[in-house]
Protein backbone atom coordinates (compact mmCIF):
# COMPACT_ATOMS: atom_id res chain seq x y z
CA UNK A 1 0.00 0.00 0.00
CA UNK A 2 1.06 3.44 -0.97
CA UNK A 3 0.48 6.24 1.22
CA UNK A 4 0.46 10.25 0.10
CA UNK A 5 -0.03 12.50 2.41
CA UNK A 6 -1.81 15.60 1.09
CA UNK A 7 -1.63 19.30 2.92
CA UNK A 8 -4.79 20.89 3.11
CA UNK A 9 -5.86 23.94 5.12
CA UNK A 10 -3.00 25.47 7.89
CA UNK A 11 -1.42 22.48 8.85
CA UNK A 12 -3.92 19.44 8.53
CA UNK A 13 -2.94 16.39 6.44
CA UNK A 14 -5.26 13.88 4.73
CA UNK A 15 -3.93 11.16 2.83
CA UNK A 16 -4.82 8.49 -0.06
CA UNK A 17 -4.02 5.30 0.29
CA UNK A 18 -3.26 3.74 -3.14
CA UNK A 19 -4.64 0.42 -4.36
CA UNK A 20 -2.36 -0.56 -7.08
CA UNK A 21 -1.88 1.77 -9.40
CA UNK A 22 -5.47 2.97 -10.17
CA UNK A 23 -7.56 3.50 -7.33
CA UNK A 24 -7.21 5.27 -4.15
CA UNK A 25 -9.80 6.17 -0.42
CA UNK A 26 -8.63 9.63 1.08
CA UNK A 27 -8.88 9.56 5.02
CA UNK A 28 -10.02 12.77 6.24
CA UNK A 29 -10.33 15.27 3.22
CA UNK A 30 -10.50 18.90 5.02
CA UNK A 31 -10.81 20.47 1.39
CA UNK A 32 -11.59 18.89 -2.04
CA UNK A 33 -8.82 21.18 -3.65
CA UNK A 34 -5.84 19.65 -2.79
CA UNK A 35 -7.03 15.95 -2.80
CA UNK A 36 -8.00 16.37 -6.16
CA UNK A 37 -5.05 17.79 -7.44
CA UNK A 38 -3.10 14.63 -6.14
CA UNK A 39 -5.97 12.25 -7.89
CA UNK A 40 -5.40 13.66 -11.26
CA UNK A 41 -1.43 14.15 -11.15
CA UNK A 42 -1.17 10.62 -9.77
CA UNK A 43 -4.03 9.60 -12.41
CA UNK A 44 -5.76 7.60 -9.45
CA UNK A 45 -9.90 6.99 -9.24
CA UNK A 46 -11.06 7.96 -5.60
CA UNK A 47 -13.56 5.16 -4.36
CA UNK A 48 -14.09 5.66 -0.47
CA UNK A 49 -13.58 8.41 1.95
CA UNK A 50 -12.91 7.79 5.59
CA UNK A 51 -12.96 9.53 8.30
CA UNK A 52 -11.65 9.31 11.82
CA UNK A 53 -14.12 12.36 13.35
CA UNK A 54 -16.39 14.63 12.81
CA UNK A 55 -14.55 17.98 12.70
CA UNK A 56 -15.13 20.17 9.85
CA UNK A 57 -10.91 20.43 9.43
CA UNK A 58 -11.18 16.37 8.55
CA UNK A 59 -14.55 16.53 6.62
CA UNK A 60 -14.90 19.78 4.98
CA UNK A 61 -13.94 18.29 1.21
CA UNK A 62 -16.73 15.25 1.78
CA UNK A 63 -19.26 17.05 -0.20
CA UNK A 64 -17.20 18.37 -3.10
CA UNK A 65 -15.32 14.40 -3.18
CA UNK A 66 -18.81 13.07 -3.57
CA UNK A 67 -20.37 15.32 -6.40
CA UNK A 68 -17.01 15.01 -8.02
CA UNK A 69 -16.95 11.48 -8.19
CA UNK A 70 -20.62 10.07 -7.86
CA UNK A 71 -21.64 8.36 -4.84
CA UNK A 72 -18.78 7.07 -2.72
CA UNK A 73 -18.76 4.98 0.78
CA UNK A 74 -18.03 7.49 3.29
CA UNK A 75 -17.08 5.53 6.38
CA UNK A 76 -17.07 6.96 9.70
CA UNK A 77 -17.68 5.85 13.61
CA UNK A 78 -21.13 4.30 14.32
CA UNK A 79 -21.61 7.31 17.00
CA UNK A 80 -21.00 9.89 14.61
CA UNK A 81 -23.37 8.33 12.36
CA UNK A 82 -26.21 8.54 15.12
CA UNK A 83 -25.68 11.87 15.68
CA UNK A 84 -25.92 12.84 12.00
CA UNK A 85 -22.21 14.59 12.20
CA UNK A 86 -20.52 13.67 9.24
CA UNK A 87 -21.83 14.51 5.84
CA UNK A 88 -22.76 11.98 3.68
CA UNK A 89 -21.87 9.19 5.56
CA UNK A 90 -22.93 5.72 4.56
CA UNK A 91 -21.45 3.50 6.95
CA UNK A 92 -20.70 3.90 11.11
CA UNK A 93 -18.14 1.63 12.22
CA UNK A 94 -17.31 -0.10 15.29
CA UNK A 95 -14.21 -1.60 16.85
CA UNK A 96 -14.03 -5.13 15.33
CA UNK A 97 -15.95 -4.45 12.23
CA UNK A 98 -14.97 -6.10 9.04
CA UNK A 99 -13.34 -3.96 6.11
CA UNK A 100 -10.17 -4.32 4.00
CA UNK A 101 -8.73 -2.84 1.44
CA UNK A 102 -6.10 -3.82 -0.69
CA UNK A 103 -6.42 -7.44 0.12
CA UNK A 104 -5.70 -6.36 3.20
CA UNK A 105 -7.35 -6.32 7.11
CA UNK A 106 -8.66 -3.05 8.23
CA UNK A 107 -8.76 -2.57 12.07
CA UNK A 108 -11.13 -0.43 13.07
CA UNK A 109 -10.53 1.11 16.65
CA UNK A 110 -12.76 3.29 19.00
CA UNK A 111 -10.70 5.90 20.74
CA UNK A 112 -13.11 8.32 22.12
CA UNK A 113 -11.67 11.40 23.96
CA UNK A 114 -10.83 14.19 21.45
CA UNK A 115 -14.29 13.55 20.61
CA UNK A 116 -16.90 11.10 21.52
CA UNK A 117 -17.16 9.19 18.13
CA UNK A 118 -13.21 9.27 17.24
CA UNK A 119 -11.75 6.26 15.12
CA UNK A 120 -8.49 5.09 13.95
CA UNK A 121 -7.97 2.82 10.75
CA UNK A 122 -5.10 0.43 11.10
CA UNK A 123 -3.80 -1.27 8.09
CA UNK A 124 -0.49 -2.60 6.20
CA UNK A 125 1.36 -1.57 9.60
CA UNK A 126 0.25 2.21 9.14
CA UNK A 127 -2.17 3.65 11.99
CA UNK A 128 -4.32 7.03 10.77
CA UNK A 129 -4.84 8.54 14.38
CA UNK A 130 -6.86 11.39 13.32
CA UNK A 131 -6.43 13.72 16.27
CA UNK A 132 -6.19 11.65 19.20
CA UNK A 133 -2.62 11.40 18.90
CA UNK A 134 0.03 13.44 16.88
CA UNK A 135 3.68 13.19 16.12
CA UNK A 136 4.91 14.02 19.46
CA UNK A 137 1.84 14.75 21.16
CA UNK A 138 -2.19 14.22 21.71
CA UNK A 139 -4.98 15.88 21.02
CA UNK A 140 -7.21 17.82 23.07
CA UNK A 141 -9.47 16.65 25.71
CA UNK A 142 -13.26 17.81 23.68
CA UNK A 143 -16.02 15.15 24.26
CA UNK A 144 -14.53 12.82 26.37
CA UNK A 145 -12.28 12.69 29.75
CA UNK A 146 -8.80 12.93 30.23
CA UNK A 147 -9.23 9.09 31.83
CA UNK A 148 -11.15 8.51 28.32
CA UNK A 149 -8.19 9.74 26.07
CA UNK A 150 -5.78 7.86 28.41
CA UNK A 151 -7.49 4.74 27.42
CA UNK A 152 -7.32 5.44 23.95
CA UNK A 153 -3.91 6.20 23.67
CA UNK A 154 -3.15 2.75 25.60
CA UNK A 155 -4.75 1.33 23.09
CA UNK A 156 -2.56 3.07 20.41
CA UNK A 157 0.49 2.43 22.21
CA UNK A 158 -0.09 -1.11 22.61
CA UNK A 159 0.62 -1.43 18.82
CA UNK A 160 3.55 -2.51 17.21
CA UNK A 161 6.02 -0.10 17.74
CA UNK A 162 6.99 -0.78 13.97
CA UNK A 163 3.25 0.69 13.06
CA UNK A 164 3.82 4.14 11.30
CA UNK A 165 1.72 6.85 12.19
CA UNK A 166 -0.14 8.92 9.85
CA UNK A 167 -1.99 11.60 12.24
CA UNK A 168 -4.28 14.72 11.32
CA UNK A 169 -2.08 17.67 11.91
CA UNK A 170 1.83 19.21 11.75
CA UNK A 171 1.91 19.90 14.94
CA UNK A 172 5.40 18.09 15.91
CA UNK A 173 8.17 21.43 16.30
CA UNK A 174 5.72 22.79 19.16
CA UNK A 175 5.17 19.24 20.64
CA UNK A 176 8.39 18.56 21.05
CA UNK A 177 8.82 21.82 22.99
CA UNK A 178 6.36 20.61 25.27
CA UNK A 179 8.43 17.51 25.35
CA UNK A 180 11.42 18.79 26.42
CA UNK A 181 9.76 20.72 29.04
CA UNK A 182 8.76 17.62 30.60
CA UNK A 183 12.44 15.61 30.39
CA UNK A 184 14.67 18.54 29.82
CA UNK A 185 17.55 16.39 30.05
CA UNK A 186 16.11 13.90 27.25
CA UNK A 187 18.70 13.55 24.40
CA UNK A 188 16.29 11.55 22.32
CA UNK A 189 13.69 14.72 22.57
CA UNK A 190 16.12 17.12 21.87
CA UNK A 191 17.91 14.83 19.36
CA UNK A 192 13.65 14.45 17.56
CA UNK A 193 13.03 18.14 18.21
CA UNK A 194 16.27 19.23 15.80
CA UNK A 195 14.87 16.45 13.29
CA UNK A 196 11.35 18.41 13.40
CA UNK A 197 12.71 21.66 12.80
CA UNK A 198 15.03 20.90 10.17
CA UNK A 199 11.91 19.28 8.09
CA UNK A 200 9.90 22.18 8.92
CA UNK A 201 12.66 24.36 7.73
CA UNK A 202 12.65 22.86 4.33
CA UNK A 203 8.66 22.53 4.16
CA UNK A 204 9.29 18.98 4.70
CA UNK A 205 6.35 16.85 6.53
CA UNK A 206 7.08 15.01 10.20
CA UNK A 207 4.46 12.08 9.67
CA UNK A 208 5.13 8.42 9.14
CA UNK A 209 7.20 7.99 11.29
CA UNK A 210 7.42 5.05 13.96
CA UNK A 211 5.63 4.70 17.21
CA UNK A 212 8.83 3.31 18.82
CA UNK A 213 9.71 6.77 18.82
CA UNK A 214 7.25 7.85 19.98
CA UNK A 215 6.99 5.57 22.96
CA UNK A 216 10.67 7.07 23.85
CA UNK A 217 9.77 10.81 23.36
CA UNK A 218 5.78 11.79 23.64
CA UNK A 219 5.05 12.57 26.68
CA UNK A 220 1.80 11.04 26.34
CA UNK A 221 2.46 7.69 25.58
CA UNK A 222 5.25 7.65 28.65
CA UNK A 223 2.67 8.79 31.44
CA UNK A 224 4.29 5.53 33.48
CA UNK A 225 8.21 6.90 32.69
CA UNK A 226 9.93 7.93 36.03
CA UNK A 227 10.59 11.63 35.18
CA UNK A 228 7.09 12.47 33.40
CA UNK A 229 5.21 11.00 36.51
CA UNK A 230 7.81 12.84 38.91
CA UNK A 231 7.26 15.81 36.58
CA UNK A 232 3.13 15.25 36.92
CA UNK A 233 3.19 15.21 40.68
CA UNK A 234 4.72 18.33 40.95
CA UNK A 235 1.75 19.53 39.02
CA UNK A 236 -1.16 17.88 41.02
CA UNK A 237 -1.43 14.69 39.39
CA UNK A 238 -3.37 13.55 42.66
CA UNK A 239 -2.35 9.65 42.81
CA UNK A 240 0.22 9.50 40.05
CA UNK A 241 -2.16 7.08 38.32
CA UNK A 242 -1.59 7.14 34.26
CA UNK A 243 -5.27 9.27 33.96
CA UNK A 244 -3.51 11.92 36.63
CA UNK A 245 -0.41 11.90 35.03
CA UNK A 246 -2.11 11.96 31.58
CA UNK A 247 -4.78 14.76 32.91
CA UNK A 248 -1.58 16.94 34.38
CA UNK A 249 0.01 16.20 30.93
CA UNK A 250 -2.59 17.44 28.61
CA UNK A 251 -3.85 20.28 30.99
CA UNK A 252 -0.42 22.02 31.06
CA UNK A 253 -0.01 21.82 27.17
CA UNK A 254 -3.24 23.43 26.72
CA UNK A 255 -1.79 26.49 28.46
CA UNK A 256 1.67 25.83 26.57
Amino acid sequence: MRVIAVPCLKDNYAYLLVEGQSRAVVVDPSEAAPVEAVLQRERLALVGIWLTHHHFDHVGGVEALCEAHGPLPVLGSAYDLGQRRIPRQTRGLREGDALDFNAQPVRVLEIPGHTLGAIAFVVSGCLFSGDTLFVGGCGRVFEGSMAMMQSSLAKLRALPDTTRLYCGHEYTANNLLFAQTVEPQDGAIAARLAWAKGLRAGGEPTIGGLLRDEFATNPFLRWDAPAVVAWALERGAGDGSAAAVFGALRKAKDGF
